[in-house]
């Protein structure tokens, strides 16, 4: 294989209660990339559509993780990598990580899958660091994983699987303002009351064992952030009207994803999760934010191939 062109999916990371551990794949918004094998070593990135992002390998998300990879395998050729940005830096949905993931993926479909999705998880941190100082892997696992994934340890990396409910949906408004991943973890407080610790770990447990038995109620009373939400949601303009309107429209919950600013909701079927939908857009409505939003299944697939 000489070239490949692949889709790598948004994802939401945090998911409420798992804040750096839990993630899941949404499957309707995701960038597009094609990554061309060459003969000379390196990594040289051609073609950026839709965003403003650096041309340096270095500097560049997709560019360090691609490097990771090759280095890895010790392979004796390089690639071109085009970038097609559909998810908005900054948007909170893993515009980052979907450059990063998709980099990986597709050279290691190049290297006739040498690597599994564990250690491209590990290649695609590298990249994420450049976005985010720190080498995270809650949207980089669901990206590869697809559903939702659990980061039960990042040294050693540990990725574990979690099942999908068949009627879980998730409604996502992205306010068009930027907040950067950096600045939401600066203001993050360092010590927490272990009140608000044993609240948070009781509800990732109880969440996960929602998704494993199907149990639309105990997920929705899960969805609680007790840590992180409390501090980044005052960054978010109108988070609490948006998040009253999701429940009163029948999400199971609602909270941040990521670092913002972009707000999820899970709802049981389709239908709810367009009625939330609509409740989302009328609180925005009244103001002079711009915004997106969409409905989407849970992506159980993650990165795919379009061709090659």
């Amino acid at each position: 294989m000489n070239e490949i062109k692949i889709f790598s999916p948004a994802t939401v990371a945090n998911v409420s209660c798992g804040y750096d551990v839990l993630g899941f794949c949404l499957d309707t918004k995701g960038d597009e990339m094609v990554v061309r094998k060459t003969k000379e070593k390196g990594v040289t990135i051609t073609k950026i559509v839709g965003a403003d992002l650096p041309f340096e390998t270095e500097k560049n998300v997709a560019g360090v993780a691609a490097l990771a990879i090759l280095e890895a395998a010790k392979a004796d050729f390089g690639v071109e990598i085009e970038i097609y940005k559909n998810i908005k830096p900054g948007s909170g949905v893993g515009s980052s990580s979907a450059s990063a993931s998709g980099a990986v993926f597709a050279i290691n479909e190049i290297l006739g899958k040498t690597f599994d999705k564990q250690q491209l998880t590990l290649f695609g941190m590298k990249g994420e660091a450049v976005a985010s100082g720190v080498e995270h892997a809650d949207n980089v696992a669901p990206g590869l994983f697809g559903g939702f994934t659990l980061v039960k340890s990042v040294d050693p990396l540990k990725i574990v699987e979690l099942p999908t409910p068949s009627e879980l949906y998730a409604t996502v408004i992205h306010p068009q303002i930027e907040i950067k991943t950096s600045e939401a973890r600066g203001i993050l407080p360092v010590k927490i009351e272990l009140s608000s610790a044993i609240k948070q770990w009781a509800n990732v447990g109880s969440f996960i064992s929602g998704l494993y038995t199907n149990d639309y109620d105990l997920i929705a009373d899960s969805l609680h952030d007790y840590i992180v939400e409390p501090h980044r949601s005052q960054l978010i303009p109108h988070f609490k009207e948006i998040r009253i309107a999701s429940l009163n429209a029948g999400a199971l919950g609602c909270g941040i994803s990521g670092s913002g600013p972009s707000i999820f909701s899970l709802s049981k079927g389709s239908d709810i999760a367009n009625k939330v939908a609509n409740a989302m857009k009328e609180v925005y409505s009244k103001t002079d934010i711009k915004f997106d939003i969409y409905v989407t299944k849970i992506n159980t697939d993650g990165v795919r191939i379009i061709n090659k």
